[in-house]
């Protein structure tokens, strides 16, 4: 959930920097920082907590002149949330911001700086210090780079600073997010299209195991073996203005209220108002003829897609399986024979959906990505795309994409089934309507959940078939939005533990 940004033109790099994680507060964070060339210096600037105590301490440091830098907002995964653990770490000649997690941190802290003493409690200062041992070897930057890179397992988005070359930001990349921005007289990077987009719309993707350097006239990308890569740049579609709040006191309540104009939009995206659905031909034909689907996708678009499995299985009668992604990767099911593979993701960035697709891909297997973003990784790599069309979701809980998610794999099922499209058409405007009603009683359900979940620790969400499936995502977001413990259960295994777990307080 860590975001990064990076900037290197002719302006002052540092509102740049600032204005672009403050469009990145939504992934969550406990600390930011820059780091920015003054002149040949480099300076850096973090702050624990909220990104206001940052922009407040760049005002007693001296950014003049500042045309290159980078920024990070970290969520700890290593030590505590401070200001030592926040990032950009620096040591020798580099300073670097680093998304994802170091999987052999003890391990090459042993090999490489056994007797060292570390200044932080984060993986990432290994990989700063392991940058600037292979550059006092003499390497340049990009060979200590592509050196790091191949010791490094797990997961990394990586922006570093050398300070023997100022004006230069370097890259690179491994099943985490990281975006080029081309713009007129600058380049920029970013873990998230939004970070960017009020200064540029136009975007390329550094691919897995890939590092780049860029400068204010220049982006070039390498594969690991220090290759030159050809990537076009894409057009994003998404708005700066779309992601704000509206007037409303926060983002979810925003996004909660989306709803409905999100179902209704997916009905005439998707579905025509007599017969046929705007949907690939290829796309029906290949799920109508294959032997099983397999939907896969993690948290909320996994709880969407036990609905979605549903809908297959009971609308166009197609076995379907649901798999959470990071146990695809480590743990394959037998696949059926001629399977047709549907990868859930509201950003189209999650790692480990990404990690799936590129196993799938190199099976031969065709798939088909629905996303929320399209210019995002899953949407670019899968065979096909259906977007969600539910704009940016800015609140870490998701409301609006699962709303969507659920929306278009339901005329999705319809589709292969051979439904009327105009009848689709008709039953979602009808939930629309549906859930703008249930949107005005919000009063109401404000008064039930202080008289019954005020004082209350624990939670269980009952009920059979499809509620069930909604009950799962219900306890989610009450956990992530209360931090009440909440559990989604089938009201048939009530009796089987989780009523010796009821008091009180529950």
């Amino acid at each position: 959930m860590c975001g990064i940004v990076g900037f290197v033109g002719n302006d002052n790099a540092v509102p740049v920097l600032l204005s672009a994680l403050s469009r990145l507060e939504y992934r969550g964070y406990d600390s930011a920082g820059i780091a920015a060339f003054c002149g040949e210096e480099i300076k850096v600037c973090k702050a624990a907590g909220k990104l206001l105590n940052l922009i407040d301490k760049t005002q007693t440091v001296s950014f003049d002149d500042c045309l290159c830098g980078i920024g990070h907002t970290r969520w700890a995964t290593h030590g505590k949330p401070d200001k030592t653990n926040a990032h950009p770490h620096h040591y020798g000649r580099y300073t670097l911001v680093h998304n994802g997690i170091v999987e052999n941190e003890e391990q090459l802290k042993e090999k490489y700086f056994k007797s060292a003493q570390f200044y932080s409690q984060t993986d990432t200062e290994v990989i700063v210090r392991l940058l600037d041992y292979y550059a006092s070897k003499g390497n340049s930057t990009p060979q200590a780079l592509r050196r790091t890179m191949a010791e490094l397992e797990g997961s990394y988005a990586l922006a570093v600073l050398d300070s023997d070359n100022p004006g230069t930001i370097y890259a690179a990349k491994n099943k985490s997010p990281l975006l080029i921005g081309r713009g007129d007289g600058f380049n920029m990077l970013g873990s998230d299209e939004m970070a960017m987009l009020d200064k540029t719309n136009k975007f390329c993707e550094i691919h897995d195991m890939e590092y780049a350097v860029i400068t204010n006239k220049n982006v070039e990308i390498y594969s690991f073996g220090a290759i030159a890569q050809e990537r076009g740049f894409y057009i994003s579609h998404q708005s700066v203005a779309d992601a704000q709040k509206d007037g409303y006191p926060h983002y979810m309540l925003k996004e909660i209220e989306q709803q409905p104009t999100v179902v209704e939009k997916i009905a005439n995206k998707y579905a025509l108002p007599q017969n046929g659905f705007f949907i690939d031909d290829d796309v029906l034909s290949a799920i109508k003829t294959s032997g099983r689907i397999y939907i896969i996708a993690c948290g909320t678009s996994h709880n969407a897609a036990v609905v979605g499995k549903e809908y297959f299985e009971k609308i166009c009668r197609k076995s379907t399986d649901v798999c959470i992604a990071g146990e695809f990767v480590h743990n394959p099911p037998l696949i059926a024979q001629n399977p047709f593979f549907i990868f859930l993701s509201q950003s189209g960035e999650t790692a480990d959906c990404t990690h799936a697709l590129s196993k799938i891909k190199a099976l031969g297997h065709s798939s088909l990505a629905i996303t929320n973003v399209e210019g995002s990784t899953l949407a670019r790599r899968a065979k096909w795309h259906m977007p969600l069309f539910a704009g940016p979701e800015i609140s870490v809980a998701s409301t609006k994409a699962y709303t969507a998610q659920l929306s278009v794999l339901y005329v999705l099922a319809n589709a292969v089934s051979g439904t009327n499209s105009g009848k689709v058409r008709d039953e979602l405007c009808r939930v629309a309507n549906l859930i703008k009603k249930a949107c005005k009683l919000k009063n109401q359900y404000h008064f039930i959940a202080k008289d019954f979940f005020a004082k209350s620790n624990s939670c269980f969400y009952i009920g059979r078939s499809l509620d069930s499936f909604l009950c799962f995502e219900a306890a989610l977001k009450l956990k992530e939005i209360s931090y009440i413990n909440a559990n989604g259960i089938s009201a048939s295994e009530l009796k089987h533990g989780t009523i010796a777990l009821i008091d009180q307080s529950t």
